[in-house]
């Protein structure tokens, strides 16, 4: 009988397979797409800080972190699903292994992926959260969640919401594979990765108000590059 694996409840190592996986995956990412990078001058430059950013495909975070300066991405690590090692087959844990996952239960309590996270936040890491908690279903943002105000209510680090543009159309939930060539016009289908200006809370800023400012932040970037929704 096969005995069903515990859900992961630690942080993960990136090893040295997780940093040829990276390197692997951003090269090919950009032999095979046009991937383009706006706003990295408003990345911290120290310290630890919060990345929220919508949700379109498996690969989100590994663009995501292929947009840092190199010497912060050691200390990059994304919090993710605990089903998404054990259930996305081979994509999914070599994405759990690249993000240096922080494993959350999604469709049970949350408090340990998120006490986690705080923790990794605290010790001066980076750390990234799809606020929707799933990827798009139509190319534009869903229901969000309040972990990330949450944890930057606790911790009152700076939270630089991402926009990812593109990625979609390249490899949405609905393709079994990624589609990166636009075969009608026969070009490189195009990815932008987005840094907004970080939002900085101040000592009495809760979570509903950290929250509407980075859904904020985040809605104008879709209606700039998408247009508002009919």
């Amino acid at each position: 009988m096969c005995r069903r694996r515990q859900k992961l409840t630690h942080v993960q190592e990136r090893g040295w397979q997780g940093h040829f996986l990276f390197s692997f995956g951003m090269a090919l990412s950009r032999l095979l797409l046009r991937l383009r990078f706006k706003g990295k001058e408003h990345l911290p430059q120290e310290g630890a800080y919060l990345l929220v950013a919508n949700h379109q495909s498996m690969f989100d975070g590994l663009w995501i972190m292929g947009g840092l300066p190199a010497k912060q991405r050691s200390r990059f690590s994304v919090l993710a699903g605990s089903d998404l090692e054990e259930q996305y087959g081979l994509t999914g844990r070599i994405m759990f292994r690249v993000g240096k996952a922080i494993p959350i239960d999604r469709f049970g309590n949350p408090l340990r992926g998120l006490l986690l996270a705080k923790k990794s936040l605290e010790q001066g890491n980076i750390v990234l959260i799809h606020p929707e908690g799933t990827r798009s279903h139509d190319g534009r943002m869903g229901e969000v969640k309040n972990g990330a105000a949450y944890l930057a209510a606790k911790t009152k680090l700076p939270v630089v919401p991402v926009y990812i543009h593109g990625a979609y159309q390249a490899f949405s939930r609905h393709m079994s594979v990624p589609h990166p060539i636009d075969w009608k016009k026969m070009r490189r289908k195009k990815i932008i990765i987005d840094y907004c200006p970080p939002i900085h809370p101040g000592p009495g800023d809760n979570k509903d108000q950290i929250m509407e400012a980075i859904s904020t932040a985040l809605q104008q970037k879709e209606d700039h590059y998408l247009g508002p929704r009919s």
